[in-house]
């Protein structure tokens, strides 16, 4: 447990770090540290008793549930794969994309009887989408680009994230069905909740303010 005063704070590198480092300066913070990190991991935003943690956005899932940070900024994807021991408590809208399902252009995927292959690396996502609709499918995990799959008939279809749709039409594969929206969360540890309660409500209130 991060039992200082200092709410520890963990980022998912990359875009959703950038975003979440823009609505810090909106609040009014000093970013200097967030903006010139070089490669420091742990930065400081001075004055405000803030400590920010850049991590993959698995392991700020982690470091959130055994209490090292009190709070992440992290995916509804991320959430949704790997849920956790945490409280989602705010939706920062940023981020946004959604996970569908995806197959061959002119497909009709729902057509004949036999038990349908997909392609994803969101196995948890897929597993759940596809129990909701009472159907069995066989989930083949990807690491790479899912997009493969299909063309190379490994499978009927993917579950992946998409935005634009960009890149699954420069391959042949057209968004057949959305699964559900994606957009950066807070998470918060719930000890970190008891013990800090005002002060990460006080955060919370002020990132809210200024979306």
């Amino acid at each position: 447990m991060n039992s200082n005063k200092t709410i520890r704070i963990a980022l998912t590198k990359g875009r959703l770090e950038k975003d979440t480092v823009n609505l810090f300066e909106k609040i009014g913070y000093d970013v200097s540290q967030l903006r010139d990190k070089g490669r420091r991991l742990i930065l400081e935003i001075p004055g405000a008793d803030i400590e920010v943690v850049l991590a993959k956005a698995a392991d700020v899932i982690t470091y959130v549930e055994h209490g090292v940070c009190d709070m992440g900024v992290v995916g509804k994807d991320t959430i949704d794969e790997y849920g956790g021991k945490f409280f989602e408590v705010c939706d920062l809208g940023f981020g946004r994309c959604r996970f569908a399902l995806a197959v061959k252009a002119g497909t009709d995927f729902y057509k004949g009887y036999g038990v349908k292959t997909i392609a994803t690396k969101y196995p948890n996502v897929t597993r759940r989408f596809f129990e909701a609709k009472g159907m069995d499918v066989d989930i083949v995990k990807i690491e790479g680009s899912v997009e493969l799959a299909p063309l190379l008939s490994l499978s009927d279809g993917i579950v992946d994230i998409v935005e634009t749709g960009t890149t699954l039409k420069e391959n042949g594969l057209a968004v057949y069905e959305d699964v559900s929206p994606i957009s950066a969360r807070v998470i918060v540890n719930p000890v970190s909740m008891k013990l800090k309660k005002n002060d990460i409500e006080t955060l919370l209130q002020k990132m809210e303010n200024n979306l």
